[in-house]
């Protein structure tokens, strides 16, 4: 007589479901985010607070957001090209072509503030970052040149490029349209916090709402594979290369019109690293394969707070990218099921049984069987 299984009890009940969080992929880096902001409270009581001065929202959380949108559209940008296996060091240098180029053109007009002349100027600078996502595309994927190597090659001479453009001094521009994408406020919000919204958005509902993100996760899986099912796997990587330059030159704009200045040599300077960061910290493999835009907002924000903190709480100048890459260490290291289950055990590691991070297989009871049991049986059909 079989005895029927007995109701989980809240006491096993409640670390599955812990567990079950802790797995979750975003988990982490949401908790990291929180406790940096939580550092902030000691040395900065009203972190929190929000005020509405001349009918616009301040506060450093507003700041963060504000501060951290370039960051957040080039990290999205490389979330593409890392998903399908590549990598893409040349977008500091395409920040860079497009706010000298916009900002250039901007100063050579009678009237900086005619909305044809900054909307063109803007046109300009964007074609420019395409133009330079073409190229790395084409070396990549038509080429066959190594996707850091292919990359290396603008992160290079674009600083040049956007120096020439330059002549090597530092362009001022005084327009308000202009100053409008990085600086200015719209209902009361950041204006370039609209614009990663949208940007983020549109992006999601491409790759999460149609089949465009299973093609880039099958070419960053095995892009000899995708190709002989049919798919353009070479067109998928030069359309993403392209978006990522094209995410870096709206990335351009904005900062150059939060300063109404074009610098040649530093805007944009190590912003690819930190993308990069982003996107691990969110989740995404560097082999490529899935990825996740959430993931790798989440870790923008966490890059820029954890800037935020360290100008908050006065860590030195010289001992603050030590500081930085500690705490980015700590992120990568709890976002490994291996990591947590050592240090942690099983309550915060993968599943017991579980291999890879797959989940426990019950084991079943071993049926003995006779040797003319296990004889394999011939059948003609």
């Amino acid at each position: 007589m079989s005895t029927p299984s007995a109701a989980p009890t809240a006491k096993t009940a409640t670390p599955s479901r812990w567990r079950a969080l802790t797995a979750h992929h975003l988990f982490w880096p949401v908790a990291v985010l929180v406790a940096l902001l939580l550092v902030n409270v000691p040395f900065t009581p009203d972190f929190f607070s929000i005020k509405m001065t001349d009918g616009h929202l301040y506060g450093s959380l507003v700041s963060i957001v504000l501060f951290g949108s370039p960051l957040i559209l080039v990290a999205v940008g490389m979330t593409l090209v890392i998903a399908t296996g590549g990598i893409d060091l040349s977008v500091g240098a395409v920040v860079a072509i497009t706010g000298a180029l916009t900002c250039s053109y901007i100063s050579d007009q009678a009237d900086q503030n005619a909305l044809s002349g900054v909307f063109l100027a803007i046109g300009l600078g964007l074609v420019a970052a395409v133009v330079c996502g073409l190229w790395n595309g084409f070396l990549v994927a038509r080429m066959g040149i190594q996707p850091i190597i292919a990359t290396l090659i603008i992160m290079v001479a674009g600083r040049g490029v956007a120096q020439l453009i330059t002549d090597g001094q530092i362009i001022t521009i005084n327009s308000e349209p202009y100053k409008l994408i990085g600086g200015g406020y719209w209902l009361t919000l950041p204006f370039s916090i609209f614009v990663v919204a949208v940007v983020v958005a549109v992006t999601v509902a491409l790759t999460r709402r149609t089949a465009l993100g299973l093609l880039v996760e099958s070419v960053g899986g095995n892009a000899e594979a995708s190709r002989l099912v049919g798919i353009r796997s070479r067109r998928i990587k030069i359309m993403v290369y392209v978006f990522c330059a094209l995410c870096a030159g709206i990335a351009g704009l904005m900062i150059s019109s939060n300063t109404s200045a074009a610098d040649g040599n530093n805007a944009g300077l190590w912003i690819e690293l930190d993308a990069i960061l982003a996107v691990v910290i969110g989740g995404t493999s560097l082999l490529g394969g899935r990825f996740s835009i959430g993931g790798t907002v989440i870790g923008a924000l966490v890059i820029q707070t954890l800037t935020t903190t360290i100008y908050t709480i006065g860590v030195p100048t010289q001992t603050n990218l030590v500081f930085k890459a500690v705490v980015v260490i700590v992120v990568c290291l709890l976002q490994s099921p291996k990591f947590r289950a050592k240090v942690f055990g099983t309550k915060f590691g993968p599943k017991s049984g579980a291999k890879n991070g797959g989940t426990a297989v019950a084991a079943t009871p071993v049926k003995t069987v006779t040797t003319a049991e296990a004889a394999p049986k011939m059948e003609v059909s």
